[in-house]
Formats: C-alpha cells, sequence, structure tokens
C-alpha cells in the first residue's frame, strides 16, 4: 500500500501552476491534519485495502507541504502509521520549498520519521524565479540543503524545470552543475508546459511570453542526460534521475500500478483496475469529509484494453521498458531501426531519443 497526502496550501501560485492549490497566507495546519484524518479513517476500514497491512511508502505532496507546521505533522504521521505501520526501510517523502527550511523544521521531520525531501528549487538563476513567480531566492537553496543534511536526513531529491521561453537567457547547463554542486541523490526534470487557466497561459495569449520550441526542449533533455548520467546518475524515467539504489519508490509504484490510496484534494487512487478520485478544490473537498461524506469526486473500472494501454504507456516510461510481446512486432523494428529504442533480454526500451517520442510512438502501436 503506497499512501499520498496532498497538501494544497501555498504562500502564491506559480506563474506556471494547475495543479489543485489553495494560496494562504497562513496554514490551517490543524483544521488539514483533522480533515485528512478524518478521511483516513473511512478508507483505513475500507475492504479494499484489508490485505496491505503495512505503508510501503508515504508521501507528502502539494501544494507546499513544508508550509505544515511540526507539530501537526508529527500528530498526523503518528496517526497514521499507528493504525498502519511502515514496513521495515519505507520511504517518506515530503515535498518542500527552499525558503520553508529551517534547521529546526528539517529535525522535527526527521524525528517524525521523514527520510526523504523533494526540494522544489526549479531554477538558481534569480530572473528565472522572479518570473516563475517563486518565493524562494537562489541562496536559499543551499542554506535549505544544509539544514536537510544536518538533520540527518541522507535522501535528498531537487527538482528543475527546462525549456523555459527564450527570452528569459537561462543557462540549463549551469543550473544542471550547480545542482550536482550540492550533491543530491535524486533529481526531477520537468519540461516547462503552458496550461491555459495560468499566468503564464495569459502572457502567452496576450504574446507577453514566448514558447520555446521542439528543437530547445530536445537540446535540453538530452543535455541533462549527458550530464547527469555523466555524473553517475541513472535516467531511470523520463523525468527522474537517481543515484543506483536511490530511484523514487513511491513514484516507481505508480509506474508499476501498485496499489495506492491517496488523501487531499484532488488526490488520485487505484486498486487492481478501480479507479477513483478526489474533489479538486479545498473548500469542496473539506465541506464534505467535515459532514461524514465521501469526497470522492468520480470513480472508473478499467477495461482490458484501457489496462493494455496504461502498461504500454507506464512501461515505454521508464528504463525496464516492456516485455516485447506488447509491442507490434513491425512498430517495434521501426523504433529500432530509428534509434528509439532498443532490445534487451527480450524486453524493448525507449533510447533518450524515443523518450522524446514517447506520446506519439505509444498512438502508433495503437492504431
Amino acid at each position: 500500500m503506497h499512501l499520498y497526502l496532498h497538501v494544497p496550501f501555498c504562500a502564491r501560485r506559480c506563474s506556471y501552476c494547475d495543479f489543485a492549490i489553495a494560496v494562504r497566507r497562513v496554514t490551517p495546519s490543524d483544521e488539514f491534519a483533522d480533515l485528512i484524518l478524518a478521511e483516513w479513517r473511512r478508507w483505513a476500514s475500507d475492504a479494499a485495502w484489508a490485505g496491505f497491512p503495512e505503508l510501503a511508502t508515504l508521501y507528502l505532496g502539494g501544494g507546499t507541504p513544508s508550509r505544515l507546521s511540526a507539530d501537526t505533522l508529527a500528530r498526523l504521521l503518528d496517526r497514521i502509521v499507528a493504525d498502519r505501520p511502515l514496513a521495515p526501510g519505507a520511504e517518506v517523502t515530503i515535498e518542500a520549498n527552499p525558503e520553508d527550511v529551517t534547521p529546526a523544521l528539517a529535525r522535527a521531520w526527521h524525528a517524525s520519521g521523514i527520510n526523504r525531501v523533494s526540494l522544489g528549487v526549479q531554477s538558481f538563476d534569480p530572473g528565472v524565479l522572479t518570473w516563475m513567480h517563486r518565493s524562494h531566492t537562489a541562496d536559499q537553496v543551499p542554506r535549505a540543503v544544509g539544514a536537510i543534511r544536518e538533520a540527518g536526513i541522507a535522501n535528498l531529491s531537487l527538482d528543475l524545470i527546462y525549456s523555459l521561453p527564450p527570452e528569459l537567457l537561462r543557462d540549463w547547463a549551469r543550473d544542471l552543475d550547480q545542482a550536482l554542486d550540492l550533491a543530491p541523490e535524486h533529481l526531477s526534470l520537468y519540461g516547462l508546459t503552458v496550461e491555459h487557466h495560468t499566468p503564464l497561459g495569459r502572457w502567452v495569449e496576450r504574446g507577453e511570453s514566448g514558447v520555446a520550441t521542439d528543437e530547445r526542449y530536445a537540446e535540453e533533455f538530452l543535455l541533462a542526460h549527458r550530464t547527469l548520467t555523466a555524473a553517475g546518475f541513472r535516467h531511470y524515467e523520463v523525468s527522474n534521475y537517481g543515484r543506483p539504489g536511490r530511484e523514487a519508490v513511491h513514484n516507481r509504484a505508480y509506474w508499476r500500478r501498485a496499489p495506492f490510496l491517496g488523501l487531499g484534494p484532488s488526490a488520485h487512487s487505484g486498486v487492481g483496475a478501480r479507479r477513483w478520485w478526489n474533489l479538486r478544490e479545498w473548500s469542496d473537498w473539506g465541506r464534505e469529509v467535515r459532514a461524514g461524506r465521501s469526497a470522492v469526486a468520480a470513480e472508473e473500472e478499467l477495461g482490458p484494453e484501457a489496462i493494455a494501454m496504461e502498461d504500454l504507456y507506464l512501461g515505454l516510461r521508464t528504463s525496464e521498458g516492456i516485455d516485447q510481446e506488447l509491442a507490434p512486432g513491425s512498430e517495434a523494428r521501426a523504433w529500432e531501426g530509428a534509434g528509439w529504442a532498443v532490445r534487451e533480454h527480450g524486453r524493448i526500451r525507449l533510447t533518450p531519443e524515443g523518450w522524446l517520442r514517447l506520446d506519439a510512438l505509444v498512438a502508433s502501436s495503437l492504431a
């Protein structure tokens, strides 16, 4: 059983963000914990989870989970783990913004059982951070990393965003080097996407911001691959790099269609062929949970074709690839001939050049 808690609160909305967040000057930590635990009690006793007595991973995402108070976070995790103990060596992750991390807070995280931090860096360029509406400064990043290390948390992931508008003149190679200087165990790299209902979407519509070309996207994706693999990282999933043994266990559960439970607004869950997801907005989700009702917005049962498509897409996202029987023979041979895939030990996996064409390759194999 893999558990995800969505903490929606943020100090401000980033220019590119289309996530389910709630901007608050003061984070209602205790109210959030009370509601999460009420929702947890409904699901912890559900028959769907009876066969899963332990938590393999626990992940606090957002939003900005690092805005929760240390005392509230400890109460939340203590109650959940009392009901479902952590499996030996379980990964417990919190997403954090650099400006929130203090030595005292990092120590409190460690004491509450958190053993992995995913730090939202995005860039080290001050101008880029301002454009992104990020609330941290570049010099807060190494201070946050130092506090995390001093607290005894030995598994650190950094998030960066690439393929930014050309007018920002962002030096992607320099950002990668600065990230490596901090000696993380893991990096997650995401290409910028323009969502319509965001500040960035409105800037692009009004012609106030450009969009990176496909060529620029590909160049920066491949530069990251060369730089990070040369530094000893495994490019084990389209957007993720880890030192050997430091791959994200929680995220790998999604790609392998392991059972996962999501709590909080907009959180998704799945077990077997069943999928369901919560109401998106904090206020709507909280109203239903407070009233003792289910906060599930909708659900679906995947049929055989949908499961096969999911297996194909999720498998090709990873360095493990797929069983060669899952891909049509003619398609697989064409991918190999173009340098987009390799066949090893009865499995087909995409090369970095193939990952750049992932959606198109999956679509062509299903046509």
